[in-house]
C-alpha cells in the first residue's frame, strides 16, 4: 500500500496517542469526516491500524501485520538500521540472518561485503545475497510461510544448531519495558532462540515502533543480546537495563545528527 502524506501522519499520531478519532483528524487536516473515514478504512485494510467506534488504534493482539504493510512501515528507519548493522559486520566472517523486514534491510546493506557466509531462514535475504560473488548463502530447510518467505519449524531449528557463527542478526515484533523481546509465531521464536544460542555476537535490529507493540511469544531478554540497533530509544529505564547488561545501544537518529 502506498501511503499518502496524510495517512503517514495519521499513523504517526496513532503511535503517539495510541488511538486516533475521526472528528479530531478531520479538524486537524481540515478535511471532511468522510475523507478521514476512507483513510482509516484503507489503513485498516492494510492492517496498519485497527478500526474502533469513531476512530482507530494501533494493531495489537496475536497476529502480525501483513508482510507488505510491515515492509513499508518505518522504511527509512529500517534502511538506516540496516546500514548501521552492516558496518559492525567485518568481511571474511560468518553470520545468521533471521526473518523480518528490518533484518532484510541488513541483508541489503551487506551486498558490498567480501567473503561472507550467510546462514538464513529468510528466503528474501537469500534472494538478495545469492547473486553476490563474494557471499556464500546457506539456507535452512523447513516449512516456508507464504506470508513472508520465512522458513520455520523443527527442521529449521535443527539446521541452525549445526552452526556456530561469528554474528547473528535477529529482529523482533515487540519489546517490553522490562527488556523482554517478543514475536508472534512460536515456530519463528524457536528458530530465533537457536540462532541466539549459536552465535558469538548477537545483534538485535528493531525500529522504535516495536516499543509500542505487543506480541504473545517470548524470544528472550535484552541481556542475551550484545548489540541493539534502533532509530531511537526514549525509555530511560530500558537504556539503564542495556547499560547494566553490557548491551551496546546504537541509535541511528543520533548517528545522523
Amino acid at each position: 500500500m502506498f501511503l499518502s502524506d496524510r495517512q503517514a501522519k495519521i499513523i504517526e499520531m496513532a503511535k503517539s496517542a495510541g488511538r486516533v478519532l475521526v472528528d479530531d483528524l478531520a479538524v486537524h487536516f481540515s478535511v471532511t469526516p468522510q475523507t478521514i473515514r476512507k483513510d482509516l478504512n484503507d489503513l485498516c485494510d492494510a492492517q496498519l491500524l485497527n478500526r474502533i467506534h469513531g476512530g482507530a488504534t494501533l494493531p495489537r493482539g496475536t497476529e502480525n501485520m501483513r508482510y507488505e504493510a510491515r515492509r513499508q512501515m518505518a522504511a527509512a528507519e529500517k534502511q538506516a538500521i540496516g546500514a548501521a548493522a552492516a558496518q559492525l559486520i567485518p568481511n571474511n566472517t560468518s553470520l545468521f540472518i533471521n526473518i523480518g523486514t528490518t533484518t532484510e534491510a541488513v541483508g541489503e546493506a551487506l551486498v558490498d561485503h567480501k567473503e561472507l557466509m550467510v546462514v538464513t531462514n529468510n528466503i528474501n535475504v537469500a534472494n538478495t545475497l545469492r547473486l553476490v560473488d563474494d557471499i556464500d548463502v546457506v539456507i535452512a530447510g523447513g516449512v516456508v510461510r507464504q506470508s513472508d518467505g520465512g522458513i520455520v519449524g523443527e527442521a529449521a531449528v535443527d539446521f541452525i544448531r549445526q552452526f556456530k557463527v561469528d554474528y547473528a542478526v535477529i529482529g523482533a515484533s515487540a519489546i517490553d519495558p522490562d527488556g523482554s523481546i517478543f514475536d508472534y509465531d512460536f515456530r519463528e521464536v524457536k528458530v530465533a532462540q537457536a540462532i541466539i544460542a549459536n552465535a558469538r555476537h548477537v545483534i538485535l535490529v528493531a525500529d522504535s515502533s516495536k516499543f509500542e507493540r505487543t506480541a504473545p511469544v517470548r524470544i528472550g531478554q535484552i541481556s542475551q543480546i550484545h548489540t541493539f540497533i534502533t532509530d531511537r530509544c526514549e525509555w530511560a529505564e530500558f537504556r539503564g537495563m542495556c547499560e547494566q547488561s553490557g548491551v551496546r545501544l546504537i541509535e541511528t537518529s543520533e548517528l545522523a545528527s
